[in-house]
């Protein structure tokens, strides 16, 4: 018996292969510092989990509507349209089991078997993933190094959009290197939306997820709000990473169509969790304020240390927590010639697990550099100073 073909079209996500090589190493009685995995050691708030605790005593256990409840929807429809800047209606809300569905969800409404999908590269590889897998074609655009990260390569964008095209993927606050749009380069990107009629999927994963400034959405911009769908979680600033809560807005009848998809796929969202959502947004922000001020610690540790280390070199960002350096020099004094085996042999000389540039989608023409990602989410101060203490002195030697 054979599995349908269209999964040989299927992706993952590349992270948990390392994870899986961490894990064996661990196995064999080794330390390891797990800078691979953007995972939150942090505990959620507990007013977050009382309020899941009490919706289950109260017998919120069955099934809910497959759009969501309405008091999360109302709430996240005020809250995010507040910090956006724009006016949001709860009837453009859906709720969805984490970040991750929504797309899926977006690329299941609004792409055709055929359509061509713009999607960043290096970037989250769920996107070219589920293009691939509901027969889109999946093309991917750059970035260009620069002294404070990493920019878009607008001309090269430019030039790919065809009679094809349909949408485009954008991740301002990027996973995995950290980018954050200027304002021209984010009106870029919408004009470039505008002049072509196309789609965008707005990941704002990290949208509260920064340490200095201020975030911007491109679907405030004008003209965007009618063909820009917002991808919301809790995962992130709430430190609900396996609760599996997340949120899209979109034009209503996007929404419709997600809850629709909502319906097939999984029925509705827990409903307890739910509730939890109403108090992560409604309730006491003493936790996500401590969360973030712990995971500016860990960001200011890790790039502190990086770039101390010889042949290494990074931008501090200003959000997300993941750090992209470039490794080219410290591989070139250890005599190492591919990214996999710089990783495998930093992992059993110093413990220190971290993905590459390999692990976010295929690299492109003209890319003569190696990076690295650090995730700090999930290592506490003490434990950043000695892994990287450890990467440091083995580049040393």
């Amino acid at each position: 018996m054979e599995l349908a073909q269209r999964l040989d079209r299927l992706g993952t996500e590349t992270a948990f292969s390392v994870s899986q090589a961490a894990a064996d190493w661990a196995a064999q009685g080794n330390r390891v510092y797990p800078f691979h995995l953007g995972d939150i050691d942090l505990p959620t708030p507990p007013n977050i989990v009382e309020a899941l605790d009490k919706a289950i005593a109260d017998g919120l256990t069955g099934y809910c509507p497959a759009a969501g409840i309405p008091l999360l929807r109302e709430a996240l429809a005020e809250d995010i349209g507040a910090k956006r800047g724009m006016a949001v209606g709860p009837e453009q809300v859906t709720v969805h089991p984490g970040g991750k569905p929504v797309i899926g969800r977006f690329i299941q409404t609004l792409m055709d078997p055929g359509d061509e999908v713009l999607y960043p590269n290096p970037g989250y590889p769920i996107y070219e993933s589920q293009i691939e897998y509901y027969g889109g074609t999946a093309r991917p655009y750059r970035y260009l190094p620069t002294d404070a990260g990493f920019a878009i390569d607008l001309e090269q964008l430019k030039s790919m959009v065809g009679p094809a095209t349909k949408a485009i993927i954008y991740n301002d606050l990027q996973n995995p290197i950290g980018a954050e749009s200027t304002e021209a380069e984010r009106r870029a990107v919408a004009d470039l939306a505008r002049r072509h009629n196309l789609w965008v999927l707005s990941d704002e994963a990290y949208f509260e997820m920064r340490y200095s400034g201020s975030s911007h959405s491109i679907a405030a911009l004008p003209g965007m709000a009618e063909r820009t769908v917002i991808l919301y979680t809790f995962s992130k600033k709430f430190a609900m990473t396996g609760w599996r809560l997340g949120c899209a807005v979109a034009p209503r009848k996007v929404s419709e169509a997600f809850a629709k998809l909502n319906t097939n796929d999984e029925s509705c969202t827990t409903h307890f969790v739910q509730r939890a959502g109403v108090e992560a947004i409604r309730g006491d922000q003493s936790g996500p304020r401590a969360i973030l001020a712990e995971l500016q610690a860990r960001r200011d540790a890790t790039a502190e240390l990086l770039n101390s280390m010889p042949g290494v070199s990074v931008a501090k960002p200003n959000a997300t927590f993941y750090l992209f350096p470039d490794v080219t020099g410290a591989m070139a004094s250890k005599g190492i010639t591919e990214l996999p085996d710089f990783a495998t042999e930093a992992l059993h000389a110093t413990g220190v697990s971290f993905c590459t540039r390999l692990h976010f989608g295929r690299p492109q023409p003209g890319e003569d550099r190696s990076y690295a990602r650090f995730a700090y989410s999930g290592l506490p101060v003490d434990d950043i100073r000695e892994g990287l203490g450890r990467l440091k002195a083995w580049l040393e030697l």
